[in-house]
């Protein structure tokens, strides 16, 4: 699975039809997660399960709302998601730094992006070190918080314009919200309009039935 594959799916469409499309890349552009990681930081893996259960939740949450907004900032920094089927198994991230800015990047190839438990994180290179954050039973803003602390990532804030975009898109869900409201009592309307029709002309039915 791509570690940059499950921005949240939003589906406020305006009249021009393409404000999912501007809501997905608001979410991914600003918010919790969005930072620029230092330039010692080499690549970034991340292990835990499937399901939830187990202390999983955390970290699955990380990797779906801060994940999408950690890459696209650092796009030239690997980051690979290994997810496992052992529940009970560890949840960590490990973050490699090369504290020698000019040295030239690592050979050994770096593993992709697994679902299968395939992908587990490898040993640093002679010239990188690792930090590794437990992820476990943990919530995924104090997961964020840490690697922040942690690597020194300075977070990005969002921009007048993403304000503005923010608060249009929570109008546009509102009025959704309305909208779906009203015809949901109209269709509930049209229900019990058909249900008592039914009744009339089964009463109806039942009456000349008697009368014969």
């Amino acid at each position: 699975a791509c570690a940059t594959c499950s921005a949240p799916r939003l589906h406020y469409r305006d009249h021009h039809g393409n404000a999912d499309v501007r809501h997905q890349l608001l979410n991914i552009r600003a918010g919790p997660g969005a930072a620029l990681l230092p330039k010692e930081v080499t690549k970034v893996h991340l292990q835990f399960a499937h399901r939830i259960e187990g202390g999983h939740m955390g970290p699955r949450k990380f990797w779906r709302e801060n994940l999408p907004k950690l890459k696209y900032w650092n796009p030239a920094v690997p980051m690979v998601v290994n997810r496992t089927t052992d529940q009970n198994g560890p949840a960590v991230m490990t973050v490699y730094f090369r504290d020698d800015k000019d040295a030239q990047p690592s050979s050994t190839p770096f593993p992709t992006s697994s679902a299968d438990g395939s992908s587990p994180a490898p040993k640093p290179a002679k010239d990188e070190r690792i930090v590794t954050i437990d992820m476990k039973n943990r919530k995924s803003s104090v997961i964020l918080n840490e690697l922040l602390t942690k690597t020194g990532a300075v977070p990005l804030q969002p921009t007048a314009k993403d304000e503005e975009e923010f608060r249009e898109f929570e109008d546009l869900h509102r009025r959704s919200e309305i909208d779906r409201e009203r015809i949901q009592k109209m269709n509930d309307a049209k229900k019990r309009e058909k249900a008592m029709l039914a009744k009339a002309m089964s009463d109806a039915q039942s009456i000349k039935a008697t009368s014969v």
